[in-house]
C-alpha cells in the first residue's frame, strides 16, 4: 500500500527546497553585503593599527638592496 501524503504539505516543501537552492546561488552570485564588506575592512584596519602600535622599533629601511 501506498504512503499517504498532503499534496499541499509536500508543494510547499517543494518550493522551499527550490528557494533554499536558489538563495545559495544568489549567496554565491552576489558575494558579501554592503554591511560585511564594512564590518571586515574595519576589522582589518583596527588590526592592522593595533599590529603597528605594538612595533617595538621602527621598521628596517631596505633601500640598500639587502634582505
Amino acid at each position: 500500500m501506498a504512503e499517504i501524503i498532503n499534496l499541499r504539505m509536500a508543494r510547499k516543501a517543494r518550493a522551499r527546497a527550490e528557494a533554499g537552492r536558489k538563495a545559495e546561488a544568489n549567496r554565491r552570485k552576489h558575494g558579501e553585503t554592503a554591511a560585511e564588506r564594512q564590518r571586515r575592512e574595519m576589522a582589518g584596519a583596527r588590526l592592522a593599527r593595533e599590529v603597528d602600535g605594538a612595533r617595538r622599533e621602527p621598521a628596517p629601511d631596505r633601500t640598500d638592496g639587502t634582505d
